[in-house]
């Protein structure tokens, strides 16, 4: 099959498909709906012809693209017209999770499979509420059971709309803790001679802390604690 045609047959399905499509889905999909016996598409073939379609609609006058996003593709509107759609949605469209609720959320993207008993030893509180609330809008699933606990509770796993929510295709693709970290890290103070008035030959500095002075004293190279006046 010619990739002209090829492309308009991938834009079909995935226009008209409910979830995103994988290429391999793709491929199998093309196969069985023409019957190809002796000249099957390939995954090469199917990948070429998204890479057509991707740079036909990121002209700027489409206001949707085809990108890979909860684990395959699918067509999405642009970003800039997310104001113009929250119209179209309401409330609903602009609803957002607690804060309670995305903490067990992070847990469960960091930790899962995981069980109800060990979210709450991590959060510290009852995570009943946010755990329904996160079932509700199928951000989480259901998994399984851990065979090995007492009484076998259920465990919890992101899902594939937890995936097609956040524009991500796989866990692995959730940002590394320690990146998180760096980037709400705190930049210390750093605290030269300027700031402290220093009294020459008796050895002690005054620094101004919070509006409050710290004065220490130095002997013979050893330094005392510093006290803050009250």
């Amino acid at each position: 099959m010619e990739i002209a045609n090829l492309i308009t047959h991938i834009e079909a399905l995935v226009f008209a498909s409910e979830k995103p499509l994988t290429s391999l889905e793709l491929v199998e999909l093309i196969n069985n709906a023409f019957g190809f016996l002796d000249d099957k598409i390939v995954i090469d073939q199917v990948e070429t012809a998204i890479d057509g379609i991707r740079e036909k609609y990121n002209a700027e006058f489409y206001p949707f693209e085809l990108r890979e996003s909860g684990g395959g593709w699918q067509f999405l509107t642009k970003r800039k017209f997310h104001q113009t759609i929250a119209q179209l949605n309401g409330d609903k469209f602009l609803k957002r999770l607690s804060n309670a609720a995305l903490e067990t959320l992070a847990i469960i993207a960091y930790k899962q499979p995981i069980t109800k008993s060990e979210i709450e030893a991590i959060r510290g509180v009852n995570c009943d509420y946010s755990i329904q609330k996160l079932l509700e809008k199928e951000l989480i699933v259901i998994a399984g059971r851990n065979e090995q606990a007492v009484g076998k509770p259920l465990v919890y796993a992101t899902s594939r709309h937890f995936m097609d929510y956040f524009g991500i295709n796989s866990a692995e693709e959730l940002p590394k803790i320690s990146e998180v970290l760096a980037e709400t890290m705190v930049e210390p103070t750093l605290v030269n001679a300027d700031h402290f008035d220093m009294e020459g030959g008796t050895g002690q500095a005054e620094a101004t802390v919070d509006g409050e002075q710290a004065i220490g004293s130095e002997d013979q190279g050893n330094s005392n604690d510093v006290q803050v006046g009250e």
